[in-house]
């Protein structure tokens, strides 16, 4: 099942069901740095669901393998140990009948823009530029956060923003297809066509409560354009991305013809290609970056180096460390965080349309992880190859979990049988050989596992259905369980 990262409920962006290819991909590679005792060969090979059932073994799969069964026609990956890159590897190919994916191929970085951009923010903090707490609206010059019940004469703050209680609207945005118009800055965040999303605005009580917001990050985008008089894409460049020695990135959207040919090109649930090739995000900060694994390890490395007082002129010690410091259980400012001691980490993964990845760094460690791909389902394979590197590297945190199943009678299953509706995605339950399968509409069924009368699972995420109402009825509605939060879903008739 394709939903989000199973660890993080930062993008619930539906269910995709993917099916198996014939012919495995092409795998080729080009990696920075390896050993004699490399532990690549372990990693190709180690790759485990999210969910083993208990008193079953960890059933492993190659990558070559997972590659094949989800779709996905290149990834590459890039893993960080004692404080610096270790190796970096790519595999399969950037686009059909292309370049193989090598460590300096593009991805399109989806919500790992956002802490990028929040470092960015933060540098004009440390420079007296923007404050933490002030209300946006003294330091925002070519638009304004419109008034509204819940803002009061104290508005909305940066610290709210980039920490995503600022009670902002607009969840994410799906990007701009080729051909099609693409809004200025100005008119997404009124929400006037071209674009394509509602007017941002605040709608919750700030600081009241955590609610992810693409929207707010992009308020952050203005802002930092207003504070600098440059164009956002240009001075990421300067003080954040090549300071950090991210030379390969860039936020420019879109991405120039010449940078394109050395870019991976986004396929859907199936592996084809998306028509057009990568949509444009104008909303930069929230989701516009191109990176590689490689750079992005080394923002990861600047991100530790600053923590531990290293790189002062990138980032100040304190205001790394706050970054880093909880706004709510799991979440930081930029970052979901989790683990403690010497297992503490911090970590984003980020989607947009035919891309997935998924980067963690381990600041006590000095270790840590990135992996991009160029497939709609490549959320699932990042999960799958970031859990092989874990057990590899001895990262507890990222262990499949085991969970228990009980048996369900086949007299249950109308209980469950159904079409069923969240926001704007659906799945569609029904039975098949004896036990209850998962897809969404027109995808291959994953299996259904009980963790009790009420409750389905599934192996390939870390994710729970639960079913409300009396099991001798057909289920009416009910909620998704992940990471600690939940999403009501309803049948549909």
């Amino acid at each position: 099942m394709n939903l989000p990262n199973t660890a993080r409920f930062r993008r619930l962006c539906g269910i995709a069901l993917v099916t198996v290819l014939i012919a495995p991909p092409i795998i080729s590679a080009s990696a920075l740095r390896t050993t004699p005792e490399s532990p690549i060969p372990a990693i190709e090979h180690g790759l485990r669901p999210a969910v083993v059932l208990q008193g079953q073994p960890v059933s492993t799969k190659t990558l070559a393998a997972e590659m094949a069964r989800l779709h996905v026609p290149g990834v590459s990956v890039a893993v960080i140990h004692g404080g610096g890159i270790a190796w970096a590897k790519g595999y399969g190919v950037a686009r059909a009948g292309g370049a193989a994916v090598d460590p300096t191929t593009l991805f399109q970085a989806g919500s790992i823009s956002k802490p990028v951009a929040a470092v960015g923010a933060l540098q004009l903090v440390d420079d007296g530029q923007l404050s933490l707490d002030g209300n946006i609206n003294d330091r925002l010059k070519s638009w304004k956060v419109p008034a509204s019940r819940y803002t009061g004469s104290a508005g909305v703050t940066l610290r709210e923003l980039l920490s995503h209680t600022a009670g902002v609207n607009v969840h994410g945005f799906p990007g701009y297809a080729a051909g099609k118009p693409v809004p200025t800055l100005m008119q997404v965040l009124d929400g006037r066509p071209p674009a394509t999303n509602d007017p941002i605005r605040v709608v919750a009580e700030p600081g009241a409560k955590w609610s992810y917001s693409g929207g707010g990050y992009t308020i952050v985008q203005q802002l930092i354009d207003d504070v600098t008089k440059q164009a956002f894409p240009s001075w990421m460049r300067t003080h954040v991305l090549q300071p950090a020695g991210m030379a390969r990135s860039s936020f420019a959207q879109p991405l120039p013809e010449k940078g394109l040919e050395d870019a991976a090109m986004p396929h859907d649930v199936q592996g084809q290609p998306v028509p057009g090739g990568p949509h444009v995000y104008p909303e930069m900060a929230a989701a516009g970056l191109w990176s590689t694994p490689t750079d992005l390890a080394r923002f990861l490395i600047a991100v530790q180096q600053s923590v531990a007082g290293k790189h002062e002129g990138w980032l100040r010690a304190d205001t790394a460390r706050h970054m880093l410091q909880p706004v709510k259980p799991g979440h930081s400012i930029g970052f979901d965080i989790g683990g403690s001691g010497v297992d503490a980490h911090f970590s984003k993964s980020g989607d947009t349309e035919g891309f997935a990845a998924f980067m963690v760094a381990y600041p006590a460690r000095g270790e840590g992880a990135v992996v991009m791909t160029n497939g709609a389902s490549g959320s699932v394979l990042a999960s799958e190859l970031m859990r092989s590197i874990a057990a590899t590297y001895g990262w507890t945190d990222f262990d499949s979990r085991v969970r228990a199943s009980v048996p369900l009678e086949a007299s249950a299953f109308d209980h469950f049988i159904g079409t069923y509706a969240f926001r704007d995605q659906q799945f569609v339950v029904r039975a098949a050989n004896g036990h209850l399968t998962i897809a969404s509409p027109g995808e291959t069924p994953e299996r259904l596992y009980a963790a009790s009368p009420q409750e389905l699972f599934v192996l390939s995420q870390d994710v729970g259905f639960g079913f409300d109402g009396a099991p001798a009825r057909p289920c009416r509605s009910g909620h998704l369980q992940l990471g600690g939060q939940q999403v009501p879903f309803h049948r549909v008739e």
